[in-house]
């Protein structure tokens, strides 16, 4: 008999703020988080803009020594985790410990840590290379420094399954917990790459949104005039628990986690199958561990990247998988606002998944001006939207047809 699991504890550092309260009040505002870049001259560069996350201190989470010698995603992700861990209020200590553990997602780990050290390398040689630098780089250790400042000692994971990774993260802590392997799990994604290679690189594969004389206006998910997508940092992060576990020490619950599909296209590098099977067969296994009708699930967090060939796919597979059912459901793309944070990009997904049931009001996708006739479904444009959500999903899908769908309910003691 699989354990019931529950959210209790949530965490946010995105480019719409540092803090839950304030990315939940940005995000049903329709307030967008996308601007000029300021972290390199981009001069020569095809696009200029992205989801940066302002005002961060790190010191404000980490002691000063410690903060210098952590990557911007790293902190991202213990701030975000230490927020999550004072909202949950659990306490982790020498009792269960080997019982809470820790698995996030990022897809590409200290990306501005391996630029500098190239440079000084060739510019200095190798005897000027940090003994920080291999650790600062490394996608595990974000889920390694929370293990270390929170004591977590059970399993410990980082995904690196591209956009997917977050999700895959939550997905996987959640089957742990089922399986009772661990009692909780701190997970979710990070990522913090607006470096110039990565927008270099996007750049070169023409995936990026080139709509710099109105940034707020770029990211604009399902809408005709979509150009690409517009890149995001920061960190979302989740307390999961079995629910006995949560109902013992009278913890809040958020949502329950009641489904986790995962697929591979075997299709193609970058793009997604015309048809949309990798997402129509991702969909559907975690409806049928969620044990749910395609009917019963009333809104979706989309995938919704921003990008000519996503949001058709996504609306072919969404129809395929809840047919009629489609034109009845209300779909979003948060993405429209935060831009998209790649590996961790299903965390903070998540965490506006689990507050949409939480709180009974549905973001909107903002930049929806403009129809187009082959996303024809209800992406909540522009304007918030109260419902009563009893059953969410969450997709995410990722470079090399990676795909994890999730499902969150409102949580019920029945």
């Amino acid at each position: 008999m699989k354990r019931r699991v529950v959210v209790t504890g949530v965490g946010l550092v995105s480019p719409l703020g540092i803090g839950v309260e304030e990315n939940w009040q940005a995000l049903c505002a329709g307030k967008s988080g996308i601007g000029e870049i300021t972290r390199f001259d981009t001069s020569k560069f095809q696009t200029k803009i992205a989801g940066e996350v302002r005002n961060f201190n790190a010191e404000d989470f980490l002691p000063k020594k410690e903060a210098k010698r952590n990557e911007r995603f790293i902190s991202y992700a213990i701030a975000a985790t230490r927020m999550a861990m004072e909202d949950s209020g659990l306490v982790i200590d020498d009792s269960n410990s080997n019982r809470i553990g820790v698995i996030t997602g990022c897809g590409l780990g200290g990306l501005g840590i391996l630029e500098s050290t190239c440079h000084t390398l060739n510019k200095r040689g190798p005897r000027r290379v940090s003994p920080f630098f291999i650790p600062m780089m490394i996608g595990n250790m974000a889920p390694g420094m929370i293990s270390i400042q929170f004591g977590a000692k059970g399993p410990n994971a980082s995904l690196a399954t591209a956009c997917a990774a977050g999700a895959h993260a939550v997905g996987d802590s959640f089957q742990l917990i089922a399986n009772n392997v661990a009692d909780a799990m701190i997970t979710g994604g990070v990522e913090a790459v607006v470096e110039p290679t990565c927008i270099a690189g996007f750049n070169a594969m023409k995936a990026l949104s080139t709509r710099n004389d109105d940034p707020p206006k770029a990211s604009r998910p399902f809408d005709r005039d979509r150009d690409g997508f517009v890149v995001g940092e920061g960190s979302g992060i989740l307390i999961i628990e079995a629910l006995e576990h949560a109902l013992d020490r009278g913890a809040k619950i958020y949502a329950e986690l009641v489904g986790y599909g995962l697929t591979g296209d075997g299709f193609h590098m970058t793009a997604p199958p015309p048809d949309g099977s990798g997402a129509i067969r991702c969909m559907q296994a975690a409806l049928a561990d969620a044990g749910i009708q395609p009917e019963l699930v009333d809104y979706i967090n989309a995938h919704g990247t921003s990008t000519p060939l996503n949001d058709v796919s996504e609306t072919l597979a969404i129809k395929a998988v809840f047919n009629s059912h489609a034109y009845k459901l209300a779909i979003s793309s948060t993405k429209s606002m935060t831009g998209h944070l790649l590996g961790g990009a299903g965390g903070i997904e998540t965490v506006f998944t689990a507050l949409t049931i939480y709180q009974g009001l549905m973001p909107p996708t903002i930049n929806h001006e403009n129809p187009d006739s082959d996303c024809d479904l209800d992406y909540v444009p522009n304007v918030k939207r109260k419902s009563d959500v009893k059953y969410a999903m969450t997709n995410s899908f990722g470079f090399g047809g990676t795909n994890a769908s999730l499902i969150l309910s409102k949580y019920t003691n029945e």
